[in-house]
């Protein structure tokens, strides 16, 4: 299988064009109307005209421009230098969360800075600390002194609401020119990303992430992806391209993450995720019928259990025969789960969506499994998730 390759898009410091942000309106419906063609001749080759009325979607766009704008900032980091980064410094984006000057970004924005400066869309500049970070779904909190400032907190969305083909709209500081909005559409949902490819130790996955068509570039890490209303649906944080500009796709943490994560992060600086404690991959038909299984069998097929783990504890079975399988060798045998607490399992992006939004430290849930082809239950006490 390919490996994807996945670029996190904050950029190194650069001359930034600061841009004035305006007061907020009401954000206007949007409307796009067509009508019949026309066609005139010119020379000898006819030329097709088709009116658009397009002030409906413009006045929209404007006014959701002028509603976010001031929520969305600039965030200037001073980093140790490396060879990677030799003058120390990176740029990314931000977006005001409440009036006590709290502000959400994404983790790899921040990771490592030893100083952290924001910069608002009228120009202001203040310095900020950071108050909390979690690495596994990539979004931070950083606080600046709300004193004299006036802070308008963004409009969060239910994420879980958005559908493929909805307007998408991002703001953000992309190559540290401020104030940059672009639009697109929503291209699909439901899709994983890693949460940090350069982590040492276990790595997982963030859920239900957002595709879109958005233009993203290095710098806009940290900003907002709203929808026709101004409201926020995602956390842009990364883009899969094979040049590591935007002619690729982007994606957007989602909003339903965000809300359950940033309030914990403000409170206690740090997120506990909990723990299954496996290493999963789909079951497809070639592994299921190596497995004596119907080929429309599908499920998580448990590679391998963490030792100690709360699978581990609770009996659930690592594969233990190799295959090859489209080319690559991998691991069958094991556990096929198949339901957890009773929804159904049809893949390892279901188990970790579901364990991810469902589940808690020291929760006890109920595994469906299909082991040898039989089904069982199995009773698991999820964990704390170890850090990456």
């Amino acid at each position: 299988m390919m490996k994807r390759k996945m670029w996190l898009i904050p950029t190194l410091l650069i001359l930034a064009i600061t841009l004035a942000g305006c007061a907020a309106q009401q954000v206007a419906t949007s409307s796009i109307t067509t009508s019949s063609p026309t066609i005139s001749s010119v020379g000898t080759q006819p030329q097709i005209s088709v009116p658009v009325a397009v002030s409906g979607l413009e006045t929209t766009l404007e006014s959701i421009y002028t509603q976010v704008n001031p929520s969305v900032v600039l965030i200037q980091v001073v980093l140790p230098q490396t060879a990677s980064n030799p003058g120390g410094g990176a740029l990314g984006s931000g977006f005001v969360w409440d009036t006590q000057g709290n502000i959400v970004t994404n983790n790899h924005v921040i990771d490592g800075a030893t100083s952290i400066t924001v910069t608002f869309s009228d120009g202001t500049l203040v310095d900020a600390k950071l108050v909390g970070a979690d690495a596994d779904s990539d979004l931070a909190v950083i606080n600046v002194n709300p004193s004299g400032l006036q802070l308008q907190p963004v409009n969060i969305a239910d994420s879980t609401q958005v559908k493929v083909g909805q307007l998408a709209v991002a703001i953000g500081n992309p190559f540290g020119l401020e104030n940059t909005m672009t639009v697109g559409f929503v291209s699909a949902v439901g899709r994983l990303v890693s949460a940090n490819e350069n982590a040492v130790g276990p790595t997982y996955s963030i859920p239900d992430i957002i595709q879109t068509d958005v233009a993203i570039n290095p710098g806009n890490s940290g900003g907002v992806l709203l929808n026709d209303t101004g409201a926020v649906i995602g956390v842009t944080q990364s883009i899969e391209t094979q040049s590591g500009t935007s002619s690729g796709v982007s994606f957007a943490i989602p909003s339903a993450i965000v809300k359950q994560v940033i309030p914990d992060l403000i409170k206690t600086g740090h997120y506990d995720h909990p723990y299954l404690g496996v290493t999963v991959t789909s079951l497809d038909p070639n592994m299921a019928a190596a497995m004596n299984l119907p080929s429309g069998q599908r499920g998580a097929l448990v590679e391998d259990v963490a030792s100690g783990g709360p699978a581990d504890k609770a009996g659930i079975k690592a594969s233990n025969t190799n295959i090859t399988d489209n080319g690559q060798q991998v691991s069958i045998g094991g556990d096929v789960i198949t339901a957890y607490n009773g929804q159904t399992v049809k893949s390892s992006d279901d188990l970790v969506t579901l364990l991810s939004n469902g589940g808690s430290a020291g929760q006890t849930v109920t595994l469906t499994v299909l082991r040898g082809g039989k089904q069982i239950q199995v009773q698991v006490t999820l964990g704390l998730r170890p850090s990456s």
